[in-house]
């Protein structure tokens, strides 16, 4: 909703369009860090208690938006609403795998991964309604009503979380290990920030952070990231990994196939998010195709379906030029959307298989920040193929490198979890209680 907003917002408070846009870029780099901070409270919190938080301070947010004095305040209200709506995937695996037990629930996973497809096609649609009817303030407060439903329906249908004994301030703080998270919160915002602007000063930050929290995390008693528990699950690692290229390549298409529609080929706006529509639509029909797949051999097999369908689309790329008609792009766009369903629901499905039981609220967020790297990594990769401005050769440029990704996705299908996404827990240290291991 936030991106039909930004003119609105840009003639209120008279601030540039570089300046807007830290409406967005603050919300991805305050979720990156989020995510997996909201997945380990709930890992050791309980999913319920930290999902019906997160939505009182998106509910909150809503509120204090309403009389932001200025453009600051507007930028921090979305920040805190990042680290609400951080809550929503890691709290929401950590119950799916409470309910569902070791086996990946495909159906579960379509349904959700559906779910986000159609809001973010939804999204922009309310949004210029919304602005329209109560100006760019009305993006925030739809998010009053619709936390205040969610908190409800969380505490009537969520099961609860097993009780705890109350927790004095000395063991959360040794339980968040805020060290570790601070370090992590500088190594992923010096990372996005090199990715987003180029400032080639921040390039020793980033090394430089990643050592230190290393250093630290192998010396922490409760580490933030358990790095021995990630390196004895290479495959973890791996999901990870793709995780980031998956959505690399996804945002070089989204983000680099309107351009040049409007920039070369001569389409107004509402014609190239019509062109655009069969990418989000067709991954949204081929969810349940996906996740029958999943269930039935794995989500291997729906890894390697999605890396070719991402390599037949590079391929047809590559024959777009000025005269390519409405058809051709059409057709294209609906050979794109296969692999948006197959590969993320793969994905998903192996994070649930690879990631310990435990531990599913921070893999789980893990995951989220991964999919925030790949895109702003997207955005770094789409100017240097592009240049000064949209062309078709830096289009074909642009689907050699989604062909070259493709061929190496497929080519790492052996790194996601065991056919039929089947997962044995490993044994708990026995130095170690189980109900105290340490949370990666």
């Amino acid at each position: 909703m936030i991106a039909v907003g930004l003119v609105a917002l840009q003639g209120e408070f008279h601030v540039s369009l570089a300046t807007s846009s830290w409406l967005i870029s603050g919300f991805y780099l305050a979720a990156s860090v989020g995510q997996p901070v909201m997945g380990r409270l709930a890992d050791r919190y309980g999913p319920r208690r930290v999902f019906s938080a997160g939505l009182t301070l998106v509910g909150a947010t809503g509120i204090l938006v309403l009389f932001a004095p200025g453009f600051g305040w507007v930028v921090a209200a979305r920040v805190l609403q990042a680290i609400g709506t951080s809550v929503g995937f890691p709290a929401g695996l950590a119950v799916i795998r409470r309910l569902a037990g070791g086996r990946p629930p495909a159906g579960t996973l379509g349904v959700i991964s559906a779910a986000n497809s159609a809001s973010a096609a939804f999204g922009p649609v309310l949004g210029g309604v919304l602005v329209g009817a109560f100006g760019w303030r009305g993006i925030f407060a739809v998010n009053i009503p619709l936390a205040a439903t969610g908190l409800f329906l969380a505490r009537r249908w969520l099961p609860a979380d097993p009780p705890r004994p109350p927790a004095d301030t000395r063991s959360l703080v040794r339980d968040l290990d805020l060290p570790g998270v601070a370090l992590f919160a500088v190594t992923v915002t010096a990372l996005l920030g090199l990715l987003l602007s180029a400032n080639w000063a921040l390039l020793p930050v980033v090394p430089a952070a990643a050592a230190l929290l290393a250093w630290r995390e192998l010396r922490a008693g409760v580490p933030f990231l358990d790095l021995r528990e990630l390196r004895a699950r290479p495959k973890l690692i791996g999901v990870l990994g793709q995780q980031v290229a998956v959505q690399c390549v996804f945002y070089l298409i989204f983000f680099g196939l309107p351009q040049w529609l409007e920039r070369v080929a001569g389409h107004s706006a509402a014609a190239t998010g019509l062109l655009m529509l069969p990418v989000s639509a067709l991954g949204v029909v081929l969810t349940p195709v996906a996740a029958r797949v999943v269930r039935r051999s794995g989500a291997g097999l729906s890894m390697l379906i999605g890396s070719l369908g991402l390599l037949t689309g590079a391929a047809l790329l590559l024959s777009v030029g000025g005269g390519s008609g409405p058809a051709q792009i059409v057709a294209i766009g609906a050979v794109l959307g296969l692999p948006l369903a197959f590969n993320n629901l793969g994905l998903q499905a192996g994070l649930y298989a690879a990631a310990p039981p435990d531990q599913t609220g921070t893999a789980a967020g893990l995951f989220q920040t991964g999919r925030y790297v790949g895109a702003i990594l997207s955005t770094a990769v789409l100017g240097a193929v592009y240049g000064g401005a949209p062309s078709t050769a830096g289009l074909h440029r642009t689907a050699f490198i989604v062909a070259v990704s493709a061929v190496l996705l497929a080519a790492a299908v052996p790194l996601i979890p065991v056919p039929g996404g089947r997962h044995r827990a490993r044994p708990a240290s026995r130095s170690v209680p189980a109900t105290s291991r340490p949370v990666p």
